[in-house]
């Protein structure tokens, strides 16, 4: 299943994505190395084959495989993070809460790590997978990003894994976070975002391919939005796709797309980026 999110409007696109993740936990899939798909984890290496492939975290491979099965981002936003002990950890949409266990590593016995998915079966399984970590300063709550369950001022870092661009109201998402993070606090995501507007046949060819691409917005729009909200030092990071699949998609959107993306700029045009941002001290 694929989540095109061009073809449906904004009342439906919430349900579509919720039934999407509620439907994929549910199959085990060998191929889909990331959520995003098959292509998105362009950081991967030979020598680190897999969804293990993104993640510098070496924690990630000691967690038990059907924990890591079910993990759908596209980027190591807890590394990107570089999380201190004691610290309080809000990851959006956790999904089955790998992330959520790689920070509670990272944070300690003293910190603590909230996972917040808008998906009820997401939550089940994350908790689920709770018992077999056994992390004791990990929890889940159910929730729309847009409307986080958490206090004011109560969160020194916010990470996200490939979840913010599914949004329909980002700003929103943004302002939602501006508002939980403590002064000084730290926004570290991987996302998908685009280097100008795509037209609406190369998006859908995209997410065909790589997934969470139409909701995609451009790098400049998006980090606009992060700043306007108030955020300061914002940075981003471009990690492109892998060649072989824009190669793919090139075939495919012969005669398609008026011949107008060729492979180098169709490469530089989609990628995920690691995003970070720090709310103002004062």
């Amino acid at each position: 299943m694929t989540i095109k999110l061009t073809e449906i409007g904004n009342q439906e696109i919430k349900k579509t994505v919720r039934t999407f993740y509620a439907d994929a936990i549910k199959v085990k899939s060998e191929t889909a190395n990331c959520g995003c798909g098959s292509g998105c984890c362009a950081e991967s290496s030979s020598e680190k084959p897999g969804k293990a492939a993104i993640y510098a975290d070496p924690n990630f491979t000691q967690l038990p495989d059907e924990v890591t099965e079910i993990s759908f981002g596209c980027g190591d936003p807890v590394t990107l993070a570089s999380l201190e002990e004691g610290q309080t950890v809000l990851d959006l949409g956790s999904g089955g809460g790998v992330d959520c266990f790689l920070a509670g590593k990272r944070v300690g016995e003293t910190g603590h790590v909230i996972g917040v998915d808008m998906t009820p079966e997401m939550i089940d399984r994350a908790r689920l997978n709770l018992e077999k970590v056994g992390a004791k300063n990990v929890e889940f709550r159910l929730g729309e990003i847009e409307h986080l369950p958490v206090a004011d001022q109560s969160v020194d870092v916010v990470i996200s894994n490939c979840v913010i661009n599914l949004s329909t109201d980002k700003p929103q998402v943004f302002s939602e976070i501006f508002r939980v993070l403590k002064p000084g606090g730290k926004l570290a995501v991987s996302d998908i975002v685009t280097e100008g507007e795509l037209p609406d046949e190369v998006k859908k060819n995209l997410t065909d391919w790589a997934g969470c691409i139409a909701g995609a917005w451009d790098v400049r729009d998006y980090t606009d939005a992060i700043r306007t909200v108030g955020f300061e030092n914002v940075l981003t990071k471009p990690i492109y796709f892998d060649k072989g699949l824009m190669t793919d998609v090139i075939k495919d959107l012969e005669g398609v797309a008026n011949g107008t993306w060729d492979e180098e700029k169709l490469q530089q045009s989609v990628f995920s980026a690691k995003i970070t941002a720090k709310k103002p001290s004062r």
